[in-house]
């Protein structure tokens, strides 16, 4: 079992990353499962809209605060290299950081960004607007399953 500083740092990295799981799951499950029964406008509207507020402190904080905590974690463990723990350590930075803040800068931003440049109703937003929602909701899977993993490897570092 894992003591010290990485007691604290496992158990942080569970938290930051079974909460960014949480949210994830949720949007995928509820939130754009709701925005795709939408006609397509008004689901263009209404995400351009979440999109627009989703730079609220809180989320960031607990969205950009994960990876930084994943990065510590993975830096300290690499550098420190302890006795038990270091498989679950680097694996649960490795799956946060590369499953869901690289999935999300990679792959759901810039099709938030292009769904931006559209205005709701007009004939190239109602096309797009299925294509969106399929691949987004695609990649936002694999962030609420790679956040999900990376909560269960560090909670492994904890046993």
């Amino acid at each position: 079992m894992i003591d010290g500083p990485y007691l604290v740092l496992a158990a942080l990295g569970v938290l930051g990353s079974a909460l960014m799981a949480g949210v994830f799951c949720a949007f995928s499950v509820l939130v754009m499962r709701g925005l795709a029964a939408l006609p397509p406008a008004q689901g263009v509207a209404a995400m351009n809209a979440i999109n627009s507020s989703a730079m609220t402190p809180a989320f960031m904080i607990v969205f950009l605060g994960a990876a930084a905590l994943c990065a510590v974690i993975a830096v300290v463990t690499f550098v420190l290299w302890p006795d038990d723990g270091t498989i679950e350590l680097l694996s649960g930075s490795a799956l946060y950081l590369v499953g869901s803040f690289g999935v999300t800068v990679a792959a759901n931003v810039p099709r938030n960004e292009q769904l931006m440049k559209l205005e709701a109703g007009t004939p190239e937003a109602v096309r797009y607007w299925p294509v969106y929602v399929r691949e987004w909701t695609l990649w936002n899977h694999v962030r609420a399953l790679a956040s999900a993993a990376a909560a269960v490897a560090y909670l492994l570092a904890l046993v």
